[in-house]
């Protein structure tokens, strides 16, 4: 099958495209912006890459195009496929159809750490000699790609709420035929789609509704929005987890073994069934690995292989990456965009990495959701664990950053453009100091940028 993707070099589609390749189709793709490190993927797996979204880059003879939710009608490309009345689908029912027919699929959704507990889940049932298919929205360090067909009945997917296409305005996940489903969390997020809270809640119980009766959902107890899904009706068996200090009816518990959450134990009815020492921290994580750890248990991996695999576990790129160090100075990039994912990951770096130095925060508001102003008035908490706060004003932010963060005691610095933000961190920081930089773009190579201008300083 000759296929061309339109928008090829989202994390979804990249990853979809390699899946193809490695099925035997001739695959090619087009994109606004073709670049690192999705780009360098699928170069390396033989895909034809195009920049810009016109008509020619698709093949007179394709047999099928495959549509990204970022392309909308007006968009040349789209209006080519629809005027030719060429084939065309979704990136999910496509992943549907011709790859997780008859799969035992494990899916990850929720707001946040979706990207971490999918690749600690693949990691896990790797690590059990289970051969999974993969298909997360990063790129895990164990694996070096994100995604891979597999050897075995078992797929691991992150399954986004995120609508289809603009002709499917369900989200992605409702596709998956999902038999483990992992709910992490569910907070208010993509106000460019979903007016409010419930609107979300809504397609979450969708997703609810396709698990089969011998399936599982595994969630953190404490939920409030994700207790208002499964009260809309549930039909499978649910496993619940909490720290040990909680201690209500949960049938699964975790304590940890270190104050930087660099270790900890899940227990079972009060019994310790599996312990982890690790390279990663915070509490968020420990939250995505319990999660993980009972989702590998549904297919049979007990927990003390789980416990053996993260033990290994090197992380995803970008969750909070490790860049390098000049004169004392510690740079890592992190993804986080929402407010509750910048709190918990800077609470993680405060704890682990700058116990006694700064901890400095460097921000890009970019996401959908933060650019018509929603979290907003949360951004100035989000970072109460940073010492400072260095911000990035897009130009196509229609609120101010400064005037939000004047409501802030903490020294907070906003500018316009990614150089004078670079120079004035690199002015500013001291020996012992940790930055993390974060967003969910690519802020100009900000954190690279950021490292070469720190080498030069202290060479």
């Amino acid at each position: 099958m000759r296929l061309h993707i339109l928008g090829i070099c989202g994390t979804f589609m990249g990853s979809l495209a390699q899946l193809a390749k490695a099925l035997g189709h001739d695959v090619s793709g087009s994109d606004a912006g073709v670049y690192p490190p999705m780009s360098d993927q699928l170069s390396a797996a033989g895909i034809a890459l195009h920049e810009g979204f016109l008509p020619e880059h698709i093949p007179s003879d394709v047999d099928c195009v495959i549509i990204g939710n970022a392309l909308a009608r007006g968009n040349a490309a789209v209006e080519y496929v629809l005027e030719r009345g060429l084939p065309y689908t979704s990136g999910p029912q496509w992943l549907s159809q011709y790859v997780l027919q008859g799969r035992w699929v494990l899916a990850v959704a929720g707001t946040h750490g979706k990207t971490t507990t999918a690749s600690m889940l693949a990691w896990i049932l790797e690590t059990a000699g289970m051969k999974p298919g993969y298909l997360i929205g990063g790129v895990p360090h164990n694996f070096g790609v994100s995604a891979r067909l597999g050897d075995s009945p078992f797929f691991v997917i992150e399954a986004d709420e995120y609508d289809t296409a603009f002709f499917d305005k369900r989200s992605k996940f409702v596709h998956y035929q999902s038999r483990t489903v992992v709910l992490n969390n569910l907070e208010y997020d993509h106000a460019d789609i979903f007016p409010d809270l419930a609107a979300i809640e809504r397609q979450f119980h969708h997703l609810v509704r396709t698990v089969p009766a011998n399936g599982q959902l595994i969630l953190a107890n404490g939920q409030e929005a994700l207790e208002r899904v499964l009260a809309m009706g549930q039909w499978t068996p649910v496993q619940r987890f909490e720290a040990v200090s909680h201690a209500t009816n949960a049938d699964w518990q975790w304590r940890l073994d270190a104050e930087d959450a660099s270790a900890f134990s899940l227990l079972q009815q009060g019994q310790v069934v599996a312990s982890v020492s690790w390279a990663l921290s915070g509490l968020h994580n420990v939250h995505n690995a319990v999660a993980a750890m009972l989702a590998a248990r549904h297919v049979g991996v007990t927990p003390d292989i789980a416990a053996q695999a993260l033990s290994q576990f090197n992380s995803v790129k970008r969750r909070m990456e490790w860049i390098g160090e000049a004169g004392g100075v510690t740079v890592f990039d992190d993804f986080a965009h929402h407010p509750t994912a910048i709190h918990t990951t800077l609470a993680g770096a405060r704890a682990r990495h700058a116990p006694s130095g700064r901890l400095l925060a460097v921000l890009e508001p970019r996401s959908n959701t933060m650019k018509l102003g929603v979290h907003q008035q949360a951004l100035a908490e989000s970072v109460a664990d940073a010492d400072a706060t260095f911000w990035l004003q897009p130009s196509h932010l229609d609120w101010s950053v400064r005037d939000v963060l004047s409501q802030d005691s903490s020294a907070a610095f906003v500018h316009d453009d990614v150089e004078a933000l670079i120079a004035h961190i690199v002015a500013y920081v001291q020996p012992n100091d940790t930055v993390v930089v974060m967003s969910n773009g690519g802020f100009a190579n900000c954190p690279r940028r950021l490292l070469s201008a720190l080498q030069a300083r202290f060479s």
